[in-house]
């Protein structure tokens, strides 16, 4: 999170996301401006104007659990678990994100040929407003889930008993290696969309290296070329199947870290 101000994008992001908080689902309005804010998500221009695919509604509770450093302050055994569950919940909501946008952006090669082939572009358009949304949303629920595993690091070196400290460990790494995966899979799935040359936030057409709507840079394609030039799409797309199943088995991992750290809890 940074300490820019967003207020310029603020009403036609708040329209477009008809004032509601786009993690919680909570409604302001024009009686409660205030319970809403603008958090960019993803990567954004330093400088300069942010396209609003980059920006997201979020209400006033999820903006502090986005932008608050993280309380080392310590709680009791049943908030410690009520939080482990919680990001595990979240963390489970936010695989099946990961995978519609992974579904998304797989079928856009195919979505684009017969866009071509037919001379309509309302599907083009749909779907590119669904990759955004949806882009948009993952992005966001994975900072919220940093967040919390920020906050649950804080109070590794405050659990009293060493099984409960050891287990809280456990816990966090294995939440923590399976942000790093879907993170991965979400950028393997951008990288579709600069594979068609098209920008990986927005989708407009891209030119050159840089999306001249949004000013992100293009994602790196080398790896994916195939030996005649295209990329080849069927290797990334069997490489974002492997790391959609490896975040299935290290999400069976964290239910057992989970059980784990409650028996640990109960012990106490």
């Amino acid at each position: 999170m940074t300490a820019r101000d967003w207020r310029a994008d603020r009403a036609a992001v708040f329209d477009r996301d008809a004032s509601t908080c786009r993690h919680c689902g909570t409604v302001g309005g024009d009686d409660e401006p205030a319970t809403l804010r603008i958090v960019p998500v993803g990567d954004v221009p330093l400088e300069g104007d942010v396209h609003e695919s980059g920006l997201v509604t979020v209400c006033g509770e999820c903006f502090t659990t986005l932008d608050a450093e993280p309380s080392a302050e310590p709680i009791d055994s049943d908030e410690l678990f009520r939080l482990v569950r919680e990001t595990t919940r979240l963390q489970g909501t936010t695989i099946s994100e990961v995978a519609a946008f992974a579904s998304l952006a797989t079928s856009f090669p195919e979505t684009l040929e017969s866009a071509l082939e037919e001379g309509s572009d309302t599907d083009v358009e749909e779907s590119v407003a669904e990759y955004r949304r949806t882009r948009r949303d993952l992005l966001l629920a994975l900072d919220v889930v940093d967040a919390r595993l920020e906050r649950l690091a804080t109070l590794e070196d405050g659990a009293d008993a060493p099984d409960v400290r050891n287990a809280l460990e456990e816990f966090s790494e294995t939440a923590a290696a399976l942000q790093s995966t879907l993170r991965e899979v979400v950028t393997l799935c951008e990288t579709v969309a600069t594979g068609l040359e098209r920008c990986h936030g927005c989708f407009d057409p891209l030119e050159g290296d840089t999306c001249g709507t949004c000013g992100l840079a293009a994602r790196e394609t080398a790896t994916w070329q195939s030996d005649d030039g295209p990329l080849a799409f069927d290797r990334l797309f069997a490489t974002i199947n492997d790391g959609l199943q490896e975040a299935t088995e290290t999400t069976e991992t964290l239910t057992d870290r989970t059980t784990t750290l409650a028996e640990r809890l109960t012990e106490e």
